[in-house]
């Protein structure tokens, strides 16, 4: 999309799509690249809200200038966050538009200098506090830890947009379409939950505020940072985050296992089956060793049921199992259901490690039995791992 694309009266979208990126912040697959939104507030005066990753800076700059003319300046820029990805345009922005003036909260000013040298024509606003722009008013909400200590929002009163920063956004290029009733939002929702559980679950709490905060605003759009905007369903990407930063879950059970050699995976399969002749219909099976790890988490948290099952590896749970172990001892994950399977054939330590992780990663519920066996499984180890997918199916079949 090589233009600008109207959001609202006097709003555009001026954004980028990014497909070159392999692994946002170094970490998270971007199997179909990802966006970086920037709009575009005409009025009488002109508001950047945010900018783009550096890289992709003569996009924007080129977007702006079809929409504005070559000699119209960008009286302010808008920074409501200060990742790279969003604001690492700002310093060559600044000698392009050298009156540019930046809004930010106490927070960011800092950060500026930190991370650009920039110090000057910065406007400093307040929870709470409004800009006139002459046709439209932008309202800043101070949204802290969602997910940087400096992050907030910005609501323009006259299209009643809400620009969400990171919040309600996620992985994925705008190929095409940029709004919510022109994409495939199944596809888009599972990346906005990837983005959610991964980056910002954490902060669940602060996420509580921050939409309590909002909770009297008349929002028709909600402009997210990353991802679609969502113009005809706002109220359903609100709903999908205070539901998932309440820590609600679905009826359903994800099986993560890690196997050197398939026989802890059979322990795994001969839960998940049994999981399904109980009629959870809503049933994952992960293998830690192949599957990225963030597309796990997001399945976690999307579900009530976990089974982790894992072989011993130099007298530890296998690498890729203690490394799920350690995000989600990070998530601060809530009201789910464990249980564990355990596979030695020489130390047998395996089985203390995961119950100290189902006892102390949360208000998790530790289902029985905990099975634990050794090299092999035995007839009588299906027979347990069915019975741990049965009493799964049993609590999750309580839930709903």
């Amino acid at each position: 999309m090589n233009n600008a694309v109207e959001v609202a009266k006097g709003i555009y979208w001026v954004g980028v799509n990014d497909k070159e990126t392999d692994l946002f912040e170094a970490l998270w697959p971007l199997p179909r690249g990802v966006a970086y939104n920037s709009y575009l507030v005409t009025g009488e005066k002109v508001a950047l809200i945010d900018t783009v990753k550096a890289f992709f800076l003569t996009d924007l700059v080129s977007k702006v200038k079809r929409l504005l003319g070559e000699d119209k300046p960008i009286d302010y820029l808008v920074v409501n966050h200060m990742e790279p990805d969003h604001s690492g345009s700002i310093k060559i922005l600044k000698t392009l538009y050298p009156g540019l003036k930046i809004i930010c909260n106490g927070q960011t000013v800092k950060m500026l200098e930190n991370f650009y040298s920039v110090t000057d024509d910065i406007v400093q606003i307040k929870d709470g506090e409004e800009i006139d722009l002459g046709g439209h008013v932008l309202k800043f909400f101070l949204t802290p830890m969602v997910h940087w200590p400096e992050t907030m929002m910005t609501y323009d009163k006259a299209t009643k947009t809400l620009f969400s920063c990171d919040a309600f956004g996620g992985f994925g290029c705008l190929e095409g379409g940029i709004f919510d009733d022109e994409v495939d939002m199944s596809y888009y929702e599972g990346e906005i939950l990837r983005y959610f559980s991964n980056i910002v679950g954490r902060y669940s709490d602060q996420v509580q505020a921050a939409i309590a905060k909002l909770g009297g605003v008349d929002i028709k759009i909600v402009a997210p940072s990353h991802g679609p905007i969502h113009r005809s369903k706002p109220e359903h990407i609100i709903r999908l985050y205070d539901r998932w930063s309440r820590h609600e879950t679905e009826c359903g059970a994800v099986i993560v296992y890690g196997s050197m050699y398939g026989n802890t995976a059979k322990l795994a399969n001969a839960a998940a089956r049994e999981l399904a002749r109980e009629e959870i219909n809503h049933i994952i099976v992960h293998d830690a060793a192949r599957d990225h790890v963030s597309f796990i988490i997001r399945d976690i948290w999307r579900y009530r049921g976990l089974i982790l099952a894992s072989c011993t590896y130099n007298t530890m749970p296998f690498p890729p199992i203690a490394d799920l172990m350690a995000h989600l001892e990070n998530k601060k994950m809530k009201n789910r259901l464990i249980g564990i399977m355990g596979n030695y054939t020489w130390s047998p330590g395996i089985m203390k490690r995961l119950k100290d992780f189902a006892q102390t990663s949360g208000k998790w519920g530790l289902l029985s039995p905990e099975v634990v066996i050794q090299s092999s499984p035995k007839d009588e180890d299906y027979a347990k791992a069915a019975e741990l997918g049965k009493n799964m199916a049993q609590r999750l079949k309580a839930c709903q």
